[in-house]
């Protein structure tokens, strides 16, 4: 199994991006079998796309960057056209309103579904003749990189319409994550200068990564992993919905938007929850899941607590007592184990010193100052994806996301 996609080699690649469509058109029959491929059918929601026209964007930018060979995502920046007479029309993300994407005239989905077939085809066929030289494959990387988000997007889309999961996410869709073998420890760091950020390599980087840069963080406390529902349960059953003193101004904005009175899914007395069209028990164990960076943050405060910082974050999944799900403790050490949920941090999306926007310019740049940084990994992200530098990010509201918290002690 290829372990990062970001110093894959051609083969290594070839079968990847092999991969990441098959797992694409599995997630899209989902939404095929429940006629949600016709774009008019799909409810119009801001956190999601048309299925039909998230495939075709998928194979269009890989066809942009691979294929076309665009030196930028800029408009004019192509050097031939696409496959599709009106496939820039269509699906280009950056001159194509979000709301005009349930009335596009799309090809109907036997047709985007060939186009994706012809553009993976081709790109194979030009990767079995490209040295293994990081410029050289950087364009093949960025378009699997984009594939298997717009997957785990796939993924979460399937939660957030009520849809059955398929097999592919069998064992995946809600595991008991917090195991025996790694409870909830409070793991100590002394103060230190640490390296924040991906060093400089030839491998593939993210422009928001680049680079590593010196921050001082004072000594802290960080929990093991990540809050449960039984922890977060104990929060809702002592007002901690009620009572505003646990929420900023931002927080209450979104409570009095939203009138939740407990995460996205949950019924109210914490039992029970909807997981992929079914209701399921809420196991006690398992991380809370899709709350928002507002619940966060008022948990935190009715627990004495705090998220970590970014830096926090990222020196404690490098530190050698990390784990990804499934591995064991490391020589008896508590684990600071990461990958069962995209986690909040304290820390608003900003540069790193001396950011320069790589080839897709809009990737970081636009979201700078708006959105908030989560790290780590969930279930559904790609093995070959994660990485302890991997910056995501989202608006602050987001609870559709598999994304929960972990807690600091308040200095």
């Amino acid at each position: 199994m290829l372990s990062s996609f970001r110093n894959a080699s051609p083969a290594q690649l070839a079968a990847a991006l092999q991969d990441a469509r098959d797992y694409t058109l599995a997630l899209f029959e989902r939404f095929q079998a429940a006629g949600l491929d016709d774009p008019a059918r799909v409810p119009y929601l801001t956190i999601v796309n048309p299925p039909l026209w998230e495939l075709g964007h998928t194979a269009w930018f890989a066809e942009w960057f691979v294929l076309r060979e665009a030196a930028t995502s800029h408009p004019a920046s192509a050097q031939r056209p696409c496959l599709l007479d009106a496939g820039d029309r269509w699906f280009d993300s950056n001159t194509v309103a979000h709301a005009t994407r349930w009335t596009l005239d799309l090809p109907d989905t036997a047709a985007i579904k060939s186009y994706a077939e012809e553009v993976l085809q081709r790109i194979l066929e030009k990767l079995a003749h490209t040295p293994d030289d990081a410029t050289a494959l950087y364009s093949f990387r960025l378009a699997l990189a984009h594939e298997d988000m717009h997957g785990e997007a796939f993924a979460y889309t399937l939660q957030t319409l009520g849809l059955t999961a398929p097999p592919i996410l069998a064992g995946t869709a809600w595991p008991e994550t917090r195991e025996s073998s790694t409870p909830q420890r409070e793991l100590h760091f002394e103060g230190t200068t640490f390296q924040l950020g991906s060093p400089v390599t030839h491998e593939f980087v993210f422009d928001n990564e680049k680079w590593a840069h010196p921050v001082h963080l004072p000594a802290f406390n960080i929990s093991s992993t990540l809050v449960s529902n039984q922890e977060y349960r104990q929060f809702i059953l002592e007002g901690g919905y009620d009572n505003l003193q646990f929420w900023d101004d931002a927080g209450q904005a979104w409570l009095a938007n939203t009138k939740r009175s407990a995460p996205r899914y949950w019924q109210r007395d914490g039992k029970l929850c909807e997981r992929y069209g079914m209701t399921i028990t809420l196991p006690d164990n398992e991380p809370v899941r899709h709350v928002s960076l507002h619940e966060a943050q008022a948990y935190c405060r009715w627990a004495g607590r705090r998220l970590p910082s970014e830096a926090e974050w990222e020196l404690a999944a490098l530190s050698g007592r990390a784990a990804l799900p499934g591995q064991s403790a490391l020589s008896g050490q508590p684990d600071f184990r990461w990958g069962d949920l995209w986690e909040w941090t304290s820390s608003p999306f900003e540069p790193y010193p001396g950011f320069t926007a790589d080839r897709y310019l809009e990737y970081s740049a636009p979201w700078f100052g708006t959105h908030q940084v989560l790290r780590g990994a969930s279930f559904v992200t790609r093995a070959r994806i994660r990485s302890a530098h991997y910056r995501n990010f989202f608006m602050p509201a987001r609870d559709d996301i598999f994304a929960g918290f972990r807690t600091c002690t308040i200095s």
